[in-house]
């Protein structure tokens, strides 16, 4: 291996261990499939070594916002294949990652809540609140303008809180 490759495959590393864990989770609340999630983090990092060298030329978006582009493209595209839109997709507690499932009651609801909002807020939420994303960082993953994202998570936000209010009248 050459040097430079040499070097893409010690950044490539380097993002897995800090940003592994993020990218599979954000995917696993994206696709709602612990193993879909797998294979899409798998994806991502693949994408990201092939796209490295235009990373590195361009730089003007963080290294996070790059992979989490990355992640959210690479699920959007699951979402959209042939074979995803014929199965039920429909998410049992049971179906959901050990991690949520060791969380309260009133967090899990959150979970569920948010799994079931609409695409455009639910990417919203995952990138800000869960992967830990910027304004600015959520809108270059997600291809808008960081005012387009303030308005999206606004939105999102008091979507999340009607239908969270909603269920704890019920109760």
């Amino acid at each position: 291996m050459d040097t430079t490759g040499q070097a893409h495959q010690n950044v490539i590393e380097e993002w897995i261990r800090r940003y592994g864990d993020r990218v599979l989770r954000l995917c696993a609340m994206w696709l709602k499939d612990i193993h879909l999630a797998e294979d899409a983090t798998q994806e991502t990092f693949l994408k990201a070594w092939k796209a490295l060298p235009r990373f590195t030329a361009q730089n003007a978006q963080s290294e996070q916002a790059f992979i989490m582009r990355i992640a959210a493209n690479t699920c959007r595209d699951l979402r959209r294949g042939a074979w995803f839109r014929h199965v039920d997709r429909s998410l049992q507690l049971s179906d959901l990652p050990p991690q949520i499932m060791a969380v309260s009651d009133e967090d899990r609801s959150i979970y569920l809540t948010i799994l079931a909002m609409p695409e455009k807020h639910r990417q919203v939420i995952l990138l800000y609140y869960y992967a830990g994303l910027t304004l600015k960082e959520c809108g270059q993953a997600l291809g808008l303008r960081a005012s387009s994202v303030h308005h999206r998570l606004k939105q999102a936000e008091a979507h999340l809180k009607t239908q969270l209010e909603g269920g704890l009248s019920h109760a």
